[in-house]
């Protein structure tokens, strides 16, 4: 629900809109790889996750998501439909598809060969970046950027397959967090054309989608292993509260993003959709991922007296984290935080509650005061638009 207000006083005009866009084939057929590797996570955090089963697959999801950002971005600045970029996009399918094969035992046996994919998915991040440091460009990318960013952090990923075990999930971390000291440090130099605000926001939508779609599956396969009349009317419940989050993403989320990074200068612009649709969308999605894991867990045992706690923070936290993320993400936008707290502290409030409280409560009357939670929520954006509230944003 986040929207953000008009811009403020004195702000730099942008510049001139570019063409509109949309995703390429290519693009489409690339992330079917992340309906596999949401899928991977989903199911670990099915039944009764304990916190390190939660906080190993958040650090797993992140190098996969920041991948697909990244790919996005370079497909988003240069429009180039050409057999190289398929191939490789293609490559990097293979890559990612390799790390969701790991991440069951990521933090185990399969550590290298999650590490290895992503120091090939930084190779094929060269790739696309690199004709952009060319002298014919109007505004060349220096080398040294993408050497550094993508090859060097490449051989650095590649050794660490070679870590101990029990040593690699801090190793990544290290890694990680260097990367994100290199990209903030850049504050958005060496990008050499304006970010597509349209194809980026459909981009990410898309990626909504994914998680969305999984979900709904996560229900549907649930209901068909328990085949009663309390699991089929959890599964109903669960299916409004998802369609709830669909419609007020789709009608809010998507349009505030488009109308504040599109107002934004070059550079501005880049930083702010790296902020939103790179770091903050990380924990919008991750929170879904959450919840279609609870509903599905919700599903299953609908006939108990309660959940496990594990599948009461994957639905409570999950939903929690959704909304904490778009409080987040309308704070970058440049909402007053009074405005946001309004929908944010029972957003966020509220789930974390049932969630705690849950044990106490069946199956069915967990999903059903989360749904009524995600109904309400929507029922607020949608009388505060009626009212005159986003006439300031057109």
């Amino acid at each position: 629900m986040s929207t953000p207000g008009p811009p403020a006083a004195g702000a730099p005009a942008a510049g001139p809109a570019p063409a509109a866009r949309h995703a390429g084939w290519i693009e489409l057929f690339f992330d079917l790889v992340f309906v596999a590797f949401v899928a991977q996570l989903a199911h670990g955090l099915h039944g009764d996750p304990g916190a390190r089963d939660f906080a190993v697959l958040l650090a797993l999801y992140f190098p996969a998501w920041w991948m697909w950002a990244n790919i996005t971005v370079a497909a988003n600045l240069f429009a180039d439909d050409g057999p190289r970029r398929r191939l490789a996009m293609l490559f990097a399918m293979l890559f990612l598809a390799a790390m969701a094969a790991a991440v069951p035992e990521a933090d185990g046996d399969r550590g290298a060969a999650y590490a290895l994919g992503y120091a090939g998915t930084r190779l094929v991040l060269l790739a696309l970046w690199w004709p952009a440091t060319r002298a014919t460009e109007r505004r060349p990318v220096p080398r040294r950027r993408p050497l550094a960013y993508c090859l060097g952090f490449a051989v650095l990923w590649t050794a660490s397959a070679a870590a101990p075990a029990s040593w690699r999930l801090a190793v990544w971390a290290v890694l990680v967090a260097a990367e994100m000291a290199l990209l903030l440090s850049s504050r958005g130099a060496g990008i050499p054309r304006p970010v597509h605000t349209g194809h980026l926001v459909e981009r990410v939508g898309l990626f909504v989608i994914i998680v969305l779609g999984e979900s709904v599956l996560s229900v549907v396969t649930a209901t068909d292993a328990t085949w009663t009349a309390e699991a089929g009317a959890v599964a109903v419940l669960g299916f409004v509260l998802l369609a709830a989050l669909w419609w007020s993403y789709f009608d809010f989320a998507t349009t505030a993003a488009e109308l504040v990074i599109g107002r934004s200068r070059m550079r501005d612009a880049y930083v702010l959709a790296r902020d939103v649709a790179g770091f903050l969308h990380y924990f919008v999605t991750f929170g879904i991922i959450a919840l279609a894991a609870g509903l599905g867990t919700a599903v299953e045992d609908a006939g108990h007296e309660h959940l496990p706690q594990g599948a009461l923070w994957a639905l409570g936290g999950g939903l929690a984290l959704y909304h904490a993320a778009h409080a987040a993400i309308a704070l970058r936008f440049g909402r007053p935080p009074r405005r946001i707290a309004v929908w944010a502290v029972p957003g966020i409030g509220v789930p974390l509650l049932i969630a705690l409280a849950g044990r106490a409560l069946a199956p069915w009357l967990v999903v059903l005061l989360l749904a009524a939670e995600a109904v309400g929520h929507l029922v607020y954006a949608e009388r505060r638009a009626r009212s005159g509230w986003a006439a300031s944003l057109r």
